[in-house]
């Protein structure tokens, strides 16, 4: 169990028999009236997003989430292998469960796959990554009806827009949670 002012980001949920994923909280206190809490929390096996507001000092139950670092091996069908590094056990994660992460995972990819009683909730890739573009059309200077962005193809096949002065064969930094291009790596 934990109290409301225990929350933070991350911490998983079990309401109403489902496990919910805390993604922002807000403690407030009115001028007037008691204080709450206001949420905005992820069902973990959906991936529904709903915002919830508590009573401050509102008992909640958490559920227990076991947190593993583990190496992205590789793509198997529609299934993704991931190895813990201490046991060497393998596991098998769904594209469901991983989301858009898998639009910018690499082999050898260190990751954090949390688990809930031996079954994958989710997956935590770094904020940033590293990867390569494998195309992009030159871009033309003048050309600003796009606002400076053309699309690229990373290493991976996900798709982005970067500005107009990135190449084909750049390393970029990319934001892994919305796909956000953050600029280019120095070789």
């Amino acid at each position: 169990m934990a109290d409301t002012s225990d929350f933070k980001n991350g911490l998983v949920l079990k309401i109403d028999g489902q496990l919910w994923q805390i993604i922002e909280f807000q403690h407030v206190k009115p001028g007037k009236g008691p204080a709450f809490v206001r949420t905005k929390i992820k069902n973990v096996l959906s991936g529904k997003t709903v915002d919830k507001t508590w009573n401050a000092g509102v008992k909640v139950e958490t559920a227990t989430v076991d947190r593993r670092d583990m190496t992205y091996l590789y793509h198997d069908g529609t299934d993704y292998v991931f190895m813990d590094g201490e046991t060497y056990d393998q596991i098998s994660i769904n594209e469901e469960t991983l989301g858009d992460g898998a639009k910018f995972l690499l082999e050898n990819m260190q990751v954090q796959v949390a688990t809930h009683e031996g079954t994958p909730l989710f997956v935590e890739l770094p904020v940033t990554v590293e990867l390569e573009v494998t195309h992009t059309d030159p871009g033309l200077q003048g050309d600003r009806s796009t606002g400076g962005t053309k699309p690229a193809t990373l290493e991976t096949g996900a798709e982005i827009q970067v500005p107009l002065f990135i190449n084909t064969g750049d390393k970029l930094k990319v934001d892994s949670r919305d796909g956000s291009y953050l600029g280019r790596v120095n070789s």
